[in-house]
């Protein structure tokens, strides 16, 4: 793997017309008198890239992924993307109601797969996150690594090539994390999906991703990156992992030190 760190302030840029999600200059307040939660962010991300965003709490990076997602509007800027992303959070947010294959299913609905192909389909979703075995039970019935791995399928039922996610694994326990680690980089791979992933756990941040941003404190911008070559995740406790993440953490106190 080869690894550049980027200088301050870093503007990542795609080659013309190759990305996955363009944003330029994009600012974004609440309130027209209230602060400047985002400030002229730009980034392009390219088709099948797999990019964190680390920062420290209330930098902006959940306000982002909702510009991009389109649950929200921002003040000011531009933000493309190739189709509409699928956004998904720390909770799996299933239907208790429902068993894991109907949650897959209603996804499927919504993404207009014909009635008579959804419980097939579900059940290949299913078999991708390696849970076949558990279309018919209910989310009280399955363990939080579970249920996510449900809410990846659900996320993948809609068919969208750009994932959004935002501390996803955030509530589980550190063995579940590393098991969901090498099962999103798994997927990651047989997909090609563009995933732009939120975190505070820098180590995971470096481990999963190809390229590694960080937001300042508020007003949020990119500050610095760092690029991090091939396709192929380090573990956890690789060394290279750790000296990244030790990297990335001193950048990280600094900021919060600044603004403190």
């Amino acid at each position: 793997m080869t690894l550049t760190s980027g200088a301050h302030p870093v503007q990542p840029r795609a080659d013309e017309g190759e990305f996955s999600v363009r944003i330029e200059h994009v600012v974004k307040q609440f309130t027209a008198d209230g602060p400047i939660v985002l400030d002229d962010v730009s980034l392009d991300v390219r088709p099948g890239e797999f990019v964190s965003l680390v920062g420290a709490s209330g930098c902006g990076k959940s306000t982002l992924l909702n510009l991009i997602a389109r649950l929200d509007t921002q003040t000011s800027g531009t933000i493309e993307t190739l189709g509409a992303p699928t956004l998904m959070f720390q909770e799996a947010a299933l239907f208790p109601w429902l068993t894991a294959g109907r949650n897959v299913e209603l996804a499927l609905r919504f993404s207009n797969v014909p009635r008579n192909q959804r419980k097939a389909r579900a059940q290949e979703l299913l078999a991708l996150v390696h849970l076949e075995r558990s279309y018919d039970q209910r989310p009280h019935e399955l363990s939080g690594g579970m249920r996510q791995r449900v809410a990846i399928a659900r996320a993948l039922a809609q068919g969208r090539s750009i994932l959004l996610m935002d501390e996803p694994f955030a509530a589980l326990d550190a063995i579940t994390r590393d098991f969901l680690h090498e099962e999103l980089t798994r997927i990651w791979l047989e997909t090609g999906m563009t995933i732009i992933f939120v975190t505070h756990n820098v180590r995971e941040a470096v481990r999963l991703s190809q390229r590694v941003l960080l937001m300042s404190s508020r007003p949020g911008r990119i500050i610095n990156e760092w690029n991090i070559g091939g396709h192929e995740p380090w573990r956890l406790d690789s060394p290279d992992v750790a000296n990244l993440a030790s990297e990335i953490t001193d950048e990280l106190r600094k900021e919060i030190i600044r603004h403190a």
